[in-house]
């Protein structure tokens, strides 16, 4: 799953316009113009389509932690120079407060059956024996679960 498609995909679960993208960034220090978020959001096909990088994915996870966890005290956190599913997921599960439980019940909305030792093996470090890579279908499928928990199955 690249970045473009994470960011899309929050943006769209959460009602996010171009005001508040632009203030995502700013809670966690970062400017960011309309123009560059535009360019995110546009198709892959578009031709005016720019990638965002991983570390301006991080920022703008960082800034939704923020947004939902409030902003904490002292320097920010300094944004990751590159991500993978793993860390996206542990971001997202941080910013909206997610225990282990209520993955097991978003993972269910799309069907899929996930139990919590599974899911908690992505949150390992790689190095230890039960880490496990969290795989783009792992993150499509949770991103698609909580489009379900949070605007619906209709959509």
């Amino acid at each position: 799953m690249n970045n473009n498609d994470v960011i899309r995909n929050i943006r769209y679960i959460f009602d996010f316009n171009d005001d508040k993208m632009i203030k995502l960034f700013a809670l966690a220090d970062k400017e960011c113009s309309r123009t560059e978020i535009s360019a995110w959001l546009k198709k892959d096909e578009d031709p005016e389509m720019v990638v965002i990088t991983d570390e301006q994915l991080a920022t703008f996870l960082n800034g939704f932690i923020n947004l939902k966890r409030g902003r904490k005290e002292g320097p920010q956190i300094p944004p990751e120079k590159e991500l993978n599913n793993n860390i996206i997921l542990r971001k997202l599960k941080i910013a909206l407060n997610l225990q282990i439980d209520d993955m097991v019940e978003i993972f269910r909305f799309v069907g899929m059956r996930v139990s919590p030792h599974e899911i908690n093996a992505f949150f390992r470090k790689p190095g230890q024996k039960q880490y496990r890579k969290c795989l783009d279908q792992f993150l499509r499928n949770f991103i698609h679960g909580m489009q379900i928990k949070y605007r619906g199955p209709e959509y």
